[in-house]
């Protein structure tokens, strides 16, 4: 299932940027429900044993609404000048009822019922068998007291949820908000820049393999578990929004009212957890993509997990002869394989791809610390150039 996107390849003026401190805020909670998915954020993870056991437990209430959903009401609206917090709280206290209660429903209710790709009927909540599975779905993760508003009062269910922000900024959000305000905006005058050089496509390709975009049929999309398609027309506005703490994530929104666009990993923080290829294993990933079956072959399971048999054909080679290229990208940590039922299907291991770049950047400038050759060593006493041949692996 996927979320698509059409927008013209040259329409940069339908694109629109903002952050948000309630929205970073409510994405670093997710961290702290999820840390195993964040080692970047670990020292925030740990930072935050300090909350008062009351915050905590009110955090724990909440969770099942930001461990796999992000709730779209948070994301912020590419107009004019940045809210603060409180500016944002009090707009959201204006937010639709009915549209708060659709919001803290669907991470209970995924895959969303009745889903026709036209979007979430927030209707829909008001039959009764809904009524009774929501309610039970909501006592199981959850308190008895939430699970009665979401059923019958979400006014004050958004008041607790905003309650429990409020509190976990003036514990502990508020400072980190001063630290990495100036990062997101540099973030955004990056990501402007993109555009003006290469493209909003050339920006969006910096987001793969959770972004997948094709420029010359002006769309991208993710896999999620909702269809949807959506067209950025003239009047409309993309938001790209950066964020510290949604890594390694993209956030989405395709529905109204709420803004349509993406949350995406600010440019320093997707720097520092871009993996670094040591040298040796440099050196076989590149012999291992030098060849150009294996190339092509690697550009089509970019695009979906494939087998052997359905490779072969595309590639133009034997499935024997495929199967040997296939093996030599997966020694050398490229590729990876699963069985689902009668096949094996290769797919490309996260981070590999990305890490290439930075791994040969670095090489070339000698940045590896354990390079013995490196002739900027500040360990060697003499700073002169080693005179060693080169080794063979």
């Amino acid at each position: 299932m996927t979320i698509v996107f059409r927008v013209p390849a040259d329409g940069a003026e339908r694109v629109g940027f903002a952050y948000s401190p309630a929205m970073e805020a409510v994405l670093s909670l997710h961290v702290l429900v999820e840390p195993k998915h964040h080692p970047v954020q670990h020292g925030w993870v740990r930072a935050m044993r300090r909350l008062s056991p009351a915050l905590k437990r009110e955090i724990e209430v909440f969770a099942y609404a930001v461990r796999s959903y992000f709730p779209e009401f948070l994301f912020p609206r590419p107009t004019g000048g940045l809210r603060d917090f409180r500016e944002e709280l009090a707009a959201l206290r204006t937010a639709d009822p009915d549209l708060i209660r659709l919001e803290f429903a669907v991470p209970l209710l995924t895959p969303w019922p009745d889903d026709d790709g036209g979007g979430r009927d927030p209707r829909l909540l008001h039959r009764p068998d809904l009524r009774e599975r929501l309610r039970a779905l909501a006592l199981r993760d959850s308190d008895p007291a939430m699970a009665a508003m979401l059923l019958d009062d979400p006014r004050a269910l958004l008041e607790r949820f905003l309650d429990m922000l409020e509190r976990y900024w003036r514990e502990a959000f508020e400072d980190e908000w001063a630290r990495i305000e100036p990062d997101l905006a540099a973030g955004v005058s990056e990501a402007g820049q993109q555009i003006a050089r290469s493209g909003l496509y050339g920006m969006l390709r910096g987001l793969w393999p959770e972004v997948r975009s094709d420029h010359r049929a002006e769309r991208f999309w993710l896999e999620r578990p909702h269809d949807h398609e959506v067209v950025i027309g003239t009047d409309d506005t993309l938001l790209l929004a950066p964020s510290t703490y949604v890594w390694p994530h993209v956030r989405v929104n395709c529905d109204g009212p709420w803004p349509l666009g993406l949350v995406f990993p600010v440019s320093s923080i997707a720097r520092e957890a871009r993996p670094r290829i040591p040298p040796a294993r440099l050196v076989g990933i590149l012999r291992a993509l030098a060849d150009d079956t294996r190339l092509r072959a690697l550009r089509l399971i970019a695009e979906r997990p494939r087998s052997t048999q359905e490779l072969a054909p595309l590639v133009g080679v034997s499935e024997a002869a495929l199967s040997k290229h296939l093996r030599v990208m997966a020694d050398v940590g490229l590729l990876e394989r699963r069985r689902e039922g009668y096949y094996v299907l290769y797919r490309i291991v996260p981070g590999q791809v990305a890490g290439l770049t930075p791994g040969l950047e670095s090489f070339l400038r000698h940045d590896d610390p354990d390079d013995p050759n490196d002739p900027n060593d500040p360990n060697d006493p003499d700073g002169r150039r080693h005179d060693r041949p080169a080794r063979s692996d």
